[in-house]
């Protein structure tokens, strides 16, 4: 299963890269997934496994890091999960 984790970290600090933000990309960048920063946030996906230990990476490292506030979203990418069984109701 592949998963994709958003991401942001605060305080923001508008003069520079804090060293909250630096350790957050480094977790996903040193966890081997495809990242995409964005002006709200950055997304990082792989597979399930790379991006689970990532996260949890992530919230320490940023922690540690100074950060105050993390937000984090996982959504599933083409689970491969079956679909609702014929007769379902959607």
């Amino acid at each position: 299963m592949r998963l994709m984790v958003e991401f942001t970290t605060e305080p923001f600090e508008l003069d520079g890269f804090p060293d909250h933000a630096r350790a957050a990309r480094r977790a996903v960048d040193e966890a081997g997934l495809a990242v995409s920063v964005g002006p709200f946030g950055t997304s990082a996906e792989g597979e399930a496994e790379q991006a689970l230990a990532a996260v949890t990476r992530l919230l320490r490292d940023t922690l540690d890091a100074g950060a105050t506030r993390i937000s984090v979203q996982v959504s599933v990418l083409g689970d491969g999960r079956p679909g609702p069984a014929e007769g379902d109701a959607p």
